[in-house]
């Protein structure tokens, strides 16, 4: 008899494969706005129990794609009332056709806020922070040449979550999670040149250095100049 563990791994899978599925297909248009998924057709083309559906219908709500109504059914919402936050959901998007634009989108909201936080940060910063900007930079420096883009993204992706939680604004340090997700997109799609740039490496390295030394006003220009350089990667590389 299979065990109540293995049942439970199987039924995890299956969640995880519906999921799969129904979440990218949504957010690529392959069911508009209006479209009702029902729950009985979804279990007999994916091969899954109700309790599956339902569960994954349960996650895909709470990312407001769909909406569950008696005697109606599953509906898929517009994209105005997506959570455009959720990083599953930007994850999804940035693997369709409408990456360009995401990708286009997400850079402007970076573009925003971070050099906001990174002021903030310039006066808020604990020495720990200050510490873990300053190693990031530099595991940034070390990992910039040979192609080595996965273990660059590590401490990009990390550099980022500092200074946003370094900024002491709990709003900021929520889009930490939105901001991997854009850093890990491009370097998963190839939305990045072979080797980082190294101005934009280098302009990191001065981040660090103009947040240890409480310069908030520089450590906004330099960040600000980040921003720039990655909606200019943009035009070269996910043109409009």
């Amino acid at each position: 008899m299979e065990s109540r563990e293995a049942r439970g791994s199987q039924g995890r899978g299956l969640h995880a494969k519906l999921l799969a599925s129904l979440g990218p297909a949504i957010t690529a248009g392959d069911h508009p706005p209006g479209t009702v998924l029902r729950t009985d057709e979804l279990e007999q083309r994916f091969d899954v129990s109700r309790t599956v559906v339902r569960e994954v219908i349960r996650v895909l709500e709470s990312m407001h794609l769909v909406e569950s109504r008696r005697r109606v059914g599953v509906t898929v919402l517009p994209p105005e009332q997506w959570n455009v936050y959720d990083p599953q959901v930007i994850r999804w998007r940035l693997a369709g056709a409408d990456r360009p634009r995401q990708l286009r989108s997400l850079t402007v909201l970076r573009s925003a806020v971070e050099p906001v936080a990174a002021r903030l940060a310039a006066e808020l910063a604990t020495a720990e922070e200050c510490a873990e900007l300053t190693r990031h930079a530099l595991g940034m420096v070390a990992t910039s040449r040979g192609q080595q883009l996965d273990a660059y993204l590590v401490h990009d992706v990390a550099f980022h979550h500092v200074i946003l939680r370094a900024s002491r604004n709990e709003m900021f340090a929520r889009l930490g999670d939105v901001v991997a997700e854009v850093l890990a997109g491009r370097t998963e799609h190839r939305v990045m040149f072979t080797d980082p740039d190294p101005a934009a490496v280098t302009l990191h390295v001065q981040v660090a250095e103009a947040v240890r030394a409480r310069d908030a006003a520089r450590a906004e220009e330099l960040t600000r100049e980040i921003t720039v350089g990655a909606m200019a990667e943009l035009d070269v590389l996910a043109p409009k």
